[in-house]
């Protein structure tokens, strides 16, 4: 049975003071950020947000976490209307390299990852064939991950969450060594999977500041802050929010970004210098 759909204002994630210290070094330091429903462009759909700052500074540690992946040293991090403490497995998650079975086809890739689900096998081969007609990978069934494009790889990658239907989803570095095209055609996907329900929430970590307001309702920018003398603070925290729904960019963003948006993202561009 599906979930019921979360009220508008209901959290579908919340962390609170979350920090966590590597080495000895302090990485996060008291992260506080959250999604409510109700803020996507895409009415009655989910919705995307992307965690941008620059490179080093604790994207994908944050990330890690909040997938359940890896425990802070302090803070909480619930998901859910029901405000559950976040576990491994609770969410999907794509890693940047895209992590493929080599001596699997792109169909067993697909089959591995319904495998341990509640589908009965012919539904399971019904839906991995769905996927493949709705990926554009129907031709690649029976490809090797060797075999595919950076792309179709990470195609294949989303659609192993798809199998599994959590309602969240988060992304490292999706657009990494894709062209203009390539690029294009994964914000479609990403708008896709948070289209399809009020619950779905895709979370992103990029460096590709264009690519993140095109496809995102909230931006998270996660850096440092600095004494008077502009000396950096150990850990990073989320800097800014950027909700681009309140600030009015409802329209289809995806033929291209209007002059505000790219004065946005030279706004947030020139702000990595200083974090």
């Amino acid at each position: 049975m599906a979930a019921a759909a979360p009220d508008a204002g209901d959290f579908l994630l919340r962390a609170e003071k979350v920090s966590l210290d590597l080495d000895g070094h302090s990485i996060l330091r008291g992260v506080d950020l959250e999604i409510r429903a109700g803020a996507s462009q895409r009415q009655p759909g989910g919705q995307v947000v992307a965690l941008v700052g620059p490179s080093g500074i604790g994207k994908t540690q944050l990330l890690r976490i909040l997938a359940g992946l890896q425990r802070p040293g302090s803070g909480t991090v619930r998901i859910g209307p029901a405000q559950e403490q976040v576990r491994a497995g609770a969410v999907g998650m794509v890693a940047q390299h895209y992590p493929l079975f080599e001596h699997r086809t792109v169909l067993g890739n697909l089959m591995i990852a319904g495998s341990g689900g509640k589908l009965s096998r012919q539904a399971l081969h019904d839906k991995v064939h769905e996927l493949l007609s709705r990926f554009s990978l129907e031709d690649r069934a029976n490809f090797y991950p060797a075999q595919l494009s950076g792309g179709q790889r990470q195609r294949v990658a989303i659609a192993q969450q798809f199998i599994t239907e959590k309602h969240f989803l988060l992304m490292d570095e999706p657009f990494s060594g894709l062209d203009p095209l390539g690029v294009h055609s994964v914000c479609a996907i990403i708008c896709e999977v948070s289209a399809r329900d009020p619950s779905n929430t895709t979370i992103l970590i990029t460096h590709d500041i264009e690519a993140a307001l095109e496809v995102a309702d909230t931006i998270w920018l996660l850096g440092r802050d600095h004494l008077a003398d502009d000396c950096p603070l150990p850990g990073a925290r989320i800097q800014e929010t950027y909700n681009l729904v309140e600030r009015g960019f409802k329209a289809d963003r995806a033929c291209g970004l209007t002059p505000e948006l790219l004065t946005l993202a030279l706004e947030i561009r020139n702000r990595f210098k200083h974090l």
